[in-house]
């Protein structure tokens, strides 16, 4: 979503990096350059201005100028300000001390909503919480339908009522199911539509005063910019909600929503939608987006997906092997399905400081993992405990197998060997150049 962004605050900055000293009018070109970047990326004018002025009015400040590297520290106070502007420190759901929490998701027909719904579930028991669903939008037919496939998929329970268009008869009855089955999280779906009226907010309004949400969220969709900021504006003036769910953090948008909603509404983005896949919900940390933007990388988000990934014993098994420079290809299948398991290859890749620069321009296609995987597929229990043993009539036989060439195996031959050696370096407490050597597995 804001790699536009990203670039152009790169490049400004980038210039300021290596300079020992910085005059008035580099720090005013720069701030030219910054305001003019925030519009392009649709952040609320107002919001700009403002982020802007504090900026330039900071790094002309003594701690700047009396600084040996004044232009990293004009980074850090982007840095720090990109990161005030999107809420400072992360914002959690609240949890009752008496179950089920209730946490209510409304907002505008489109938004990803009834989606949000079933992700946040989901993400809510990966906590080790009992979430349940209540299919309260009634107002689009084939909202109850999605919930309720959406629930099988996940295999978390669905309450709903197909015989009535009460909205508040449903969720009441969805909470008393919830606390007889002792589930200890209610998540609502609310009808949505395609503007804001007052029979939306009236429906809302009765919904909340029912079942005494605790979390109120409303759901934004980041691709309409500043229209999603208008939006929210709308729903603060009528419904008092506690905090954002953006959706579609992964497409094309420019950013404007991210960057603006927490500034004009006072409310912050509390978990962000990163993909497709009913998986990709996240907590939303202002201060790692704000790294992702100027190309620092996301790494605490890298290693929390990492370990999700992966289970505990493997954790074990692994880290063994690492110890000892054992890395067969067992066990590069075995990092590449966690990897997988991360979320689109690219999204993670950006999470590795400097990777991101290196990467531009390079097409990540998802196939290639799979060729990868169907060549070590081929490979016997042996061959893939024993990858020395592999000669020539071997790697024909193993490019037959998986329908990929010969130069393609020895590629993955070789690529093992690089690997083997990095994982060789960390376990002599040595720092391999981790950038480069993800780099060049891509591009191949």
């Amino acid at each position: 979503m804001f790699e536009s962004l990203s670039d152009k605050l790169q490049l400004t900055l980038g210039d300021l990096r290596g300079r020992g000293r910085l005059s008035e009018e580099d720090l005013s070109r720069a701030a030219r350059e910054i305001r003019l970047a925030l519009l392009e990326a649709d952040v609320n004018f107002q919001v700009v201005k403002q982020f802007v002025a504090t900026v330039k009015e900071r790094s002309l400040g003594a701690d700047v100028t009396k600084s040996l590297t004044p232009g990293q520290q004009v980074i850090k106070i982007v840095h720090e300000e990109l990161t005030a502007l999107m809420g400072s420190g992360g914002s959690k759901l609240a949890f009752a001390g008496r179950p089920p929490t209730v946490v209510l998701l409304a907002g505008l027909q489109g938004s990803g909503k009834t989606t949000a719904s079933a992700k946040l579930a989901l993400h809510l028991r990966k906590q080790g919480k009992t979430p349940a669903l209540v299919a309260a939008d009634l107002q689009r037919p084939a909202a109850i339908d999605q919930l309720e496939q959406l629930g099988k998929q996940i295999q978390i329970p669905v309450y709903l009522d197909r015989q009535t268009q009460d909205a508040v008869a449903v969720a009441k009855h969805g909470l008393e199911q919830a606390r007889a089955q002792g589930r200890d999280v209610l998540v609502v779906d609310t009808a949505g539509r395609l503007h804001i009226d007052e029979e939306l907010m009236d429906e809302l309004a009765a919904v909340r005063a029912a079942v005494k949400p605790l979390n109120v969220l409303l759901v934004l969709d980041a691709m309409t910019g500043q229209d999603a900021v208008t939006t929210a504006e709308a729903f603060a003036e009528r419904i008092d909600f506690d905090g954002v769910v953006l959706t579609k953090l992964d497409g094309d948008a420019r950013g404007g929503a991210a960057l603006s909603v927490k500034a004009v509404t006072g409310k912050p983005i509390k978990l962000v939608s990163t993909g497709e896949k009913l998986d990709q919900l996240e907590e939303f940390h202002p201060d790692r987006m704000a790294s992702r933007i100027l190309g620092m990388g996301d790494v605490l988000t890298l290693i929390e997906k990492a370990e999700a990934a992966v289970e505990e014993d493997e954790q074990e098994a692994m880290e063994r092997r690492l110890r000892a420079g054992q890395f067969t290809f067992d066990d590069f299948l075995q990092a590449q399905r966690m990897m997988r398991k991360m979320g689109p290859l690219q999204s993670v890749m950006g999470m590795i400081p400097g990777l991101g620069k290196q990467m531009k321009g390079v097409n990540v296609d998802e196939r290639h993992l799979a060729r990868v995987e169907a060549i070590v597929l081929s490979m016997t229990a042996d061959e893939r405990a024993r990858p020395e043993i592999i000669n020539g009539s071997r790697r024909a036989r193993i490019a037959r197998g998986s329908g990929t060439s010969v130069q393609q195996v020895n590629q993955l031959l070789q690529a093992r060997k690089q690997m083997q050696k990095m994982m060789k370096q960390l376990g002599q407490g040595k720092m391999p150049n981790l950038q480069s050597i993800v780099a060049q597995q891509v591009r191949r």
